[in-house]
């Protein structure tokens, strides 16, 4: 069964993300034409727009609709039913056996051991958590996807995963940036999406079951199953606020599943953590290839601080192009959303796909140095470094 809904039945999802399996060669959308014949596939819109998202490909700001306001926030711990699933936001169909016979022919699920002998020189240097005085935002990196936010006057985790080990994953190759009891008191965790790399439930189980958490549509009966009693689930363009901080959650270009029979049951995206009385801005991408979505998120949201962006795992391309950004599309896509400053993740935790454990930092310093960006603004941190604005 289904949450019972203690607000109208949400039925028809709003908007189209590009997603599909880990690896599978999903097609980027074609730049959409005239509202009335968009090309590429199909998408709704999104709640409170008129037509499609921006392509995908960067292009300067130019004259156009003017970005929807934001709707007013959601009661925190709603209950709400959903669709059985979001498989209408995916932009290409799940892979077929030809995908799955080709990688498995290929055999290209791991580096090299040239590609491995990288592993000692990953950036790892761990430090006490800073001060953050009133009004400072203070981001650090645990490892992979979980970042320490410092925001608002509260402490939110993203995706976080203190566990040595994931499922069907080899053992992290860097220890996580922050020891559990080094944490403040979390106010508030984030969730993008329900893969084990991301929603780690040992992890959660460390938490106090009052903890506020934030997750996409459709998760938050998973979470309430294991006690938590502060859950809320939102579709992508809505948001809730805690304490003096806004949580939007937005499109991602990836998909979901935790089982064999749970394919898309839940949503999929990023998060905009948005400091109420300062207007600061941080945003969290989680796990995604590169898009549309990231002009749209832009638009919405000028302004944007800091973009946690993903540049890690990503090859063999045609695998994992759509669901995976590369580092080149992350610097790309930190231009798309206009941020000021880019902090590189979803790399030199788990080895999870074929490049050389080091490359992603490479090729991610050299396209910021091609794009002629500050040096400064590119925030390339050491696991359990810290960073504050």
């Amino acid at each position: 069964m289904r949450d019972q809904p203690d607000a109208p039945v949400t039925t028809a999802p709003p908007g189209g993300a590009a997603a599909a399996l880990p690896g599978h060669p999903a097609r980027r959308p074609s730049a959409p034409a005239a509202p009335a014949a968009p090309a590429g596939p199909p998408r709704a819109p999104a709640p409170g727009t008129a037509s499609g998202a921006a392509p995908p490909e960067p292009a300067p700001a130019a004259p156009g609709p003017a970005a929807p306001g934001p709707a007013a926030p959601r009661p925190l711990g709603e209950h709400r039913l959903w669709p059985r699933s979001f498989a209408d936001r995916l932009t290409t169909p799940l892979p077929g056996l030809r995908a799955f016979a080709r990688l498995a022919r290929e055999g290209a699920f791991r580096p090299g051991a040239e590609g491995l002998r990288g592993i000692p020189d990953l950036p790892y240097e761990p430090a006490p958590l800073p001060a953050v005085p009133p009004g400072t935002v203070s981001a650090t990196w645990a490892g992979h996807a979980s970042w320490v936010l410092r925001t608002g006057g509260l402490t939110v985790l993203t995706d976080p995963v203190w566990s040595r080990r994931i499922l069907g994953t080899p053992a992290r190759v860097t220890p996580v940036g922050v020891p559990w009891e080094e944490l403040p008191p979390v106010d508030a965790v984030v969730i993008s999406h329900n893969h084990y790399d991301h929603l780690d439930a040992p992890t959660l189980r460390r938490l106090p079951r009052d903890t506020a958490l934030f997750v996409p549509a459709g998760l938050a009966r998973w979470c309430r199953r294991r006690g938590f009693t502060r859950v809320t689930e939102l579709d992508w363009w809505e948001s809730a606020e805690l304490g003096g901080v806004r949580f939007e959650f937005v499109p991602a270009h990836h998909w979901s599943k935790r089982s064999l029979l749970d394919t898309c049951r839940t949503l999929w995206g990023g998060w905009m953590l948005t400091d109420t009385a300062r207007g600061r801005k941080v945003y969290f991408a989680g796990d995604t290839g590169y898009g549309h979505w990231f002009g749209e998120i832009g638009r919405r949201h000028p302004g944007i601080d800091l973009a946690l962006l993903p540049i890690g795992a990503y090859a063999p391309r045609w695998w994992l192009r759509d669901v995976h950004a590369d580092p080149e599309e992350a610097v790309r896509a930190c231009l798309d959303v206009g941020a000021r400053r880019m902090a590189p993740m979803h790399w030199a935790t788990f080895v999870l796909s074929a490049e050389p454990v080091m490359e992603p930092l490479r090729r991610a310093r050299a396209a910021w140095a091609r794009a002629g960006l500050p040096r400064e603004d590119l925030w390339d941190l050491p696991i359990g470094a810290s960073r504050s604005f």
